[in-house]
């Protein structure tokens, strides 16, 4: 009897087949085979929002093969994507292959491994009819806003622009941020310090107040009050508070948390993140292990975990860390309720698979990014961390300055894995031994001034945290989301941080005065509400639609006649274009700036914006200059390129190694740390 299975990728097919065997042949669709034809709106608004697929163009022999042996075949397993998007792909395919979507051909597995696998072709079912009508109703909602509105911004503001009810969102909440900077305020404060020693260790203890009530020092006057007040005084300890508190593992990843961790700890894009993930997930050739699919499906937003994978976690720990990392019963994470709880949270498919283990079969961004999904799933297991906590409190003049310190007690998960955040925080030093009486040595005591911060700029991490908090879009939205706004030029990149652009800006405001609704965060979040509750079955999703299309319609055409013609002037530079003689003027591509010929379409010159930094370079003595690679991250090369064929990601700089007297570079981070590539990558400097 033979049995064909359809699936996605063909590696997932190749991973699926070797855990199968005879009997099975797997072959992949390659993604969807049909959708809504993109030469026009596709959709039948008088028909009750009837969609009008079609074979994907380029896909119709590929469409012919499956028919071919899906007739063949005796019996016929569909085993895409176990989500929204993959029971659409395996509805698609039983229209056209003429497969009864009542009968039990729908097989799903949560992660590829030989049990999953052969779990779920013994348990198949008939299509989810209710998930598809889900990702149905996404489709033509995304479909008559895109559709609809898009041809209005490139009538009014230029070709090439779209608007959508995530993108247009994401949009503007990120304009909303620049605003905010923009409107910001900065107010004046200050700071005092006292470094003070006792014995030989030294300390800082920061001003705190009068009388045990805290005090802001609003300007230099009154920092400087407490500096005459502790001038001829002796510092004397008055309190102190000692206390233990318990720090908790954070849970095991989401497709959101997981882009967050990898954006603030790699510096990997959502882009790049899900790609290395979906490697992961359809399975990598392990060096004398074969075909393996490592971790679970990537997209989703429930916390759940099986009982055989956290009994295989909590083996694991008891076996490489001992009993006092190993809780007495094992950690339940909660999902939270608007989450599909669908599948499992994020996790390798065997915890005795350790990432050093497959390190030599894995690329670099599939070795970090299992890493960190191995790391967090197994600390997520592990017994809370002891931090012991002292706040000394400290008097001279009248006045309090206080000493907080911290050390761990027990370090329990964080000896695996600690979870990074969105702002620096402050890292408290150890304190020495202090008694209530102790007088301390003072060192000295100065006074700073400072200024309130603005809002910081979103990163993708902090986006798609804020994006997950509103409810708008779900986990396989995320990462497009951000990439359509960037391909689009309504934001850019910078090493983390996104910023609007001029056009992003202009579009934002016109997409907020004449399509409120689209841009509304609860009206969007509503929306996706509505969407899960057609995946429910408790909503008809054409209902939805007409519901949405009446007060839409009325506000296009209303927007169709007020919106004039906009016009975006292009910044012109001091550059000459060498071809034409024009002054060349400032584009936004998907990477950023760069400079073109305004003669275009007569003259198509272009040119990179050259940013020097100062440096020259040590094989031919020219100019380094900053430049951005296909992926858009920055690097430095040689301004003789390509005579000269010297790059580096890390930074140039002109000072010189002490032992050998080579080119000192500084890496990316925090630490911007000085090192030199000759003496072993050893040799650093502050």
């Amino acid at each position: 009897m033979s049995k064909l299975v359809i699936v996605e990728s063909p590696a997932k097919a190749k991973n699926i087949k070797g855990y199968l065997g005879k009997g099975y042949e797997v072959i992949a669709s390659m993604g969807h085979v049909r959708d809504l034809p993109a030469a026009r709106l596709s959709v039948d608004i008088e028909h009750n929002f009837e969609p009008k697929y079609a074979v994907i163009k380029g896909k119709e022999a590929l469409v012919d093969e499956l028919k071919t042996k899906a007739h063949k075949a005796d019996c016929v397993y569909l085993a895409t994507d176990p989500d929204r998007e993959g029971e659409a792909i395996s509805w698609h395919l039983a229209n056209l292959l003429g497969i009864d979507k009542n009968s039990k051909c729908r097989v799903t597995f949560n992660e590829i491994t030989k049990k999953a696998v052969s779990a779920g072709i013994k348990e198949p079912r008939s299509i989810d009819e209710n998930l598809v009508d889900a990702q149905q109703a996404r489709r033509v909602l995304d479909r008559i806003v895109g559709y609809q509105i898009s041809p209005l911004l490139w009538k009014k503001v230029k070709k090439g622009l779209s608007a959508g009810r995530v993108q247009s969102v994401a949009t503007k909440i990120i304009c909303d941020r620049e605003n905010e900077i923009n409107k910001f305020n900065p107010e004046e404060y200050w700071t005092v310090d006292a470094r003070l020693a006792s014995g030989k260790k030294k300390f800082t203890a920061s001003f705190y107040g009068k009388s045990g009530k805290k005090m802001k020092l609003c300007c230099e006057s009154d920092a400087q009050k407490i500096l005459d007040a502790v001038e001829n005084d002796e510092f004397t300890v008055v309190n102190i508070k000692k206390a233990q508190k318990k720090k908790t593992s954070a849970p095991p990843f989401i497709t959101s948390t997981l882009q967050q961790e990898a954006g603030r700890k790699l510096s990997f894009t959502s882009k790049r993140t899900m790609q290395a993930a979906q490697q992961l997930y359809e399975g990598i050739n392990i060096k004398g292990k074969g075909q393996i699919g490592l971790i679970t499906y990537m997209r989703t937003d429930s916390l759940r975990v099986s009982d055989d994978a956290v009994s295989e976690a909590r083996d694991y720990i008891l076996s490489t860390y001992g009993e006092q990392y190993l809780p007495k019963s094992a950690k339940v994470y909660k999902t939270k309720k608007s989450a599909q709880d669908a599948h499992e949270a994020i996790r390798p498919t065997s915890a005795a698979i350790t990432p050093e283990s497959i390190k030599a079969s894995l690329t670099p961004d599939q070795f970090k990014i299992y890493k960190i999904i191995w790391d967090r799933f197994i600390a997520s297991q592990m017994t809370d961390a002891v931090l012991d906590t002292v706040t000394a409190d400290i008097e001279a003049g009248g006045y309090t300055v206080r000493a907080t310190g911290t050390t761990v007690n027990f370090a329990g998960f964080s000896l695996l894995y600690t979870e990074s955040k969105d702002t620096d925080e402050k890292k408290e030093a150890k304190l020495p031994p202090l008694e209530v009486g102790d007088k301390p040595k003072k060192e000295s005591v100065t006074k700073e001034q400072h200024f309130t911060q603005p809002p910081a700029r979103y990163t993708e991490a902090s986006l798609i945290k804020t994006l997950e908090e509103l409810g708008i879009g779900r986990p396989s939205t995320y990462s497009p989301t951000i990439t359509t706004i960037i391909n689009r030029g309504y934001v850019v990149r910078r090493q983390k941080t996104l910023f609007p652009t001029e056009l992003g800006m202009i579009v934002n405001t016109l997409m907020c005065d004449n399509f409120k609704d689209i841009v509304d965060v609860t009206f969007t979040a509503n929306m996706e509400e509505n969407l899960d509750k057609v995946e429910e079955g408790s909503v008809n999703w054409q209902k939805l639609i007409s519901d949405f299309y009446g007060p839409f319609e009325v506000t296009l055409k209303a927007a169709e006649e007020k919106i004039g013609d906009i016009e975006i002037k292009d910044e012109e530079s001091d550059v000459v274009c060498e071809k034409c003689g024009r002054k060349m003027v400032y584009k936004h591509g998907r990477f950023g700036k760069f400079l073109a010929c305004p003669g275009f379409p007569e003259c198509r010159n272009t040119k990179a914006i050259v940013k020097s930094i100062g440096v020259n370079c040590p094989k031919c003595g020219k100019e380094i200059i900053e430049k951005k690679s296909k992926r858009g991250k920055i690097f430095y090369g040689c301004s003789g390129y390509p005579d000269c064929d010297f790059n580096s990601w890390d930074l140039p700089t002109n000072d010189k190694c002490e032992k050998c007297g080579s080119m000192l570079f500084v890496k990316p981070g925090k630490t911007q740390k000085k090192y030199c590539p000759v003496c072993d990558a050893k040799e650093k400097t502050k």
